[in-house]
């Protein structure tokens, strides 16, 4: 720690607000109170922020040097508001949320009574355990602050292990976009693929993606779209006609992604000139015939659902 030590405390104390708060104890910060109303939170905070007292919000707020508001996105306007008003927000105090939507904007009403806002968000998954602590460490965070509390987010990022990247406060929802469409997409994109594997017989499927799926991913990081393989980049269209026609037949609930990032793919293939016009145009005409049956499957199973016939 490089600086003062500040009191913490955390409002919102989920998987993201027990963990940093828990590092920010262990670099020398004291965690002082902390709010969190469902069973999961307060054990949470049992396990990662020991002898802390469990306090309402108001409380929390007041008795702390650094606010940390570690609350879903759509409630977090509401929480500021409500402190702000409250009178629970003092003058020169950090606010400090985690959220990567937001920026600075949010929280206005704790700007208007004299605190110190600051947006910081880790571009890390969280389980909510100690396990979080450690990968803490080379962490980026997405800070978005004024001038005169840069030094501060700093060194508050750099007491939690991780690296601070600067956001803009009008690409802060770019920013958390890029994060969402690479990891939470990503999640659904390997579960569908292990689904697939599973109905190909494959008695392991995370086995037998991790190796292909760690080079994939390195190769994706290093190299970009250089690092494109497969049937699409090769031209392979009797092959992409194939998987679309086995996905229909064995892995529908897969068929609309493996659509959707296949058109994606072939564009990028395109556009870096990898690929022969005419195996584009047989492989364009394939998906979008794909995307006409998808689009029907959804239209009927809506109107079923929305007519009560679903089931019958």
């Amino acid at each position: 720690m490089t600086h003062q030590p500040l009191g913490v405390g955390v409002v919102g104390a989920g998987r993201v607000g027990a963990v940093l708060a828990a590092a920010l104890g262990a670099a020398g910060h004291p965690v002082v109170a902390a709010a969190g109303e469902s069973d999961a939170s307060r054990a949470r905070i049992a396990a990662l922020l020991p002898g802390v007292p469990v306090q309402k919000p108001t409380s929390v707020a007041r008795a702390c040097d650094v606010l940390l508001l570690t609350v879903p996105d759509d409630m977090l306007g509401n929480v500021v508001s409500v402190l702000a008003a409250s009178g629970a927000l003092r003058e020169g105090q950090y606010v400090v949320h985690t959220s990567g939507r937001h920026g600075l904007a949010v929280l206005e009403p704790a700007r208007e009574v004299g605190a110190r806002v600051v947006a910081m968000h880790p571009a890390m998954t969280f389980t909510g355990t100690a396990l979080d602590l450690e990968r803490l460490t080379g962490c980026v965070f997405g800070l978005t602050a004024g001038t005169d509390e840069r030094a501060v987010a700093e060194a508050l990022v750099a007491d939690l292990g991780g690296r601070p990247m600067w956001v803009p406060e009008q690409m802060r929802t770019l920013y958390h976009a890029g994060l969402a469409h690479g990891a939470n997409h990503l999640v659904t994109l390997v579960t569908e693929a292990m689904e697939m594997l599973a109905a190909a017989g494959a008695d392991d499927p995370s086995a037998t993606l991790r190796p292909l799926l760690t080079a994939a991913l390195d190769n994706a990081l290093a190299h970009g779209d250089a690092a494109l393989t497969g049937p699409i980049v090769r031209g392979d269209v009797g092959t992409v006609e194939a998987h679309l026609r086995d996905l229909v037949a064995n892995a529908p609930q897969t068929l609309p992604s493996y659509v959707a990032m296949a058109r994606a793919t072939l564009d990028r293939a395109v556009t870096d000139g990898r690929l022969l016009p005419i195996r584009a145009v047989k492989i364009h005409d394939l998906l979008e015939d794909a995307s006409a049956t998808v689009a029907a499957a959804q239209r009927a199973a809506w109107t079923a659902r929305t007519t009560g016939t679903a089931g019958r």
